[in-house]
This record gives structure tokens, C-alpha cells and sequence, in this order.
């Protein structure tokens, strides 16, 4: 007597697995979103503050995202989770033209809408 699966053993698990497949999907997609959004948030946070910090120790802002790495606020400019590139962020100037230097705020290059309904480009 031979020992194997039937040809309708085999359809039956198939169909078991691409329903599993059918509801796992989207949730991973969901969380693979969300956790974009979590390190996008990261991100900006932790450039806004070594923005900050620059213009604490040198009284203006600095001229370029560069200029953060090489004095030491930042290790390296993060890649936008999003575009997932390191140079489409952003630069917002200062809002008084009077101040020196180029960058008062940074906000992610992308052109997607977040879970949530906004812009990435608005955070």
C-alpha cells in the first residue's frame, strides 16, 4: 500500500494556508506602517532637538543638516523612514529673516498620508 497525501488533502491545506495568509497580511502591513511612523517621529524629534542644542551653543542655526553631523549634534543624518532616503528631508528657513543660518526645522520629503489622515510632510 503507497503512503502520500491526496491531491484533495493537499487543495484542503492550501486552503487552510492562504486564508491564515488572507487575515496575517494586512495586520503585518499595518504594523510595518506603523512602525514607519514611530521611527519618522523618532527621528524628527531627535533632529529638532540637536537643531536646538546647535543654536543654544552657537547662537544661530545651523546651515545644513551636514553641519550637525560634523559638529557632533548628530552621528549621521537619519534616512526618512518614509522615502527611506537620507536626502529628501525637508528644511524649513527661519521664520526672522534677520537670524543666521538656513535650517530652523526639518519635515519628512514625502508626499504619503499617514494612518491618522496627515501629511508626513506636516509633522
Amino acid at each position: 500500500m503507497k503512503r502520500g497525501f491526496t491531491l484533495i488533502e493537499m487543495l484542503v491545506v492550501l486552503a487552510i494556508l492562504a486564508m491564515l495568509l488572507t487575515v496575517v497580511t494586512p495586520r503585518f502591513m499595518h504594523m510595518l506602517q506603523r512602525s514607519k511612523e514611530t521611527t519618522l517621529r523618532h527621528d524628527l524629534l531627535t533632529m529638532r532637538d540637536a537643531i536646538d542644542k546647535f543654536y543654544s551653543d552657537k547662537n544661530r542655526y545651523p546651515d545644513t543638516l551636514d553641519e550637525l553631523v560634523e559638529r557632533q549634534y548628530l552621528k549621521a543624518i537619519p534616512p526618512d523612514p518614509v522615502t527611506e532616503r537620507s536626502d529628501s528631508w525637508v528644511i524649513t528657513l527661519p521664520p526672522n529673516i534677520d537670524e543666521q543660518g538656513s535650517v530652523f526645522d526639518v519635515h519628512s520629503g514625502s508626499t504619503l498620508f499617514a494612518e491618522d489622515g496627515t501629511p508626513y510632510a506636516l509633522w
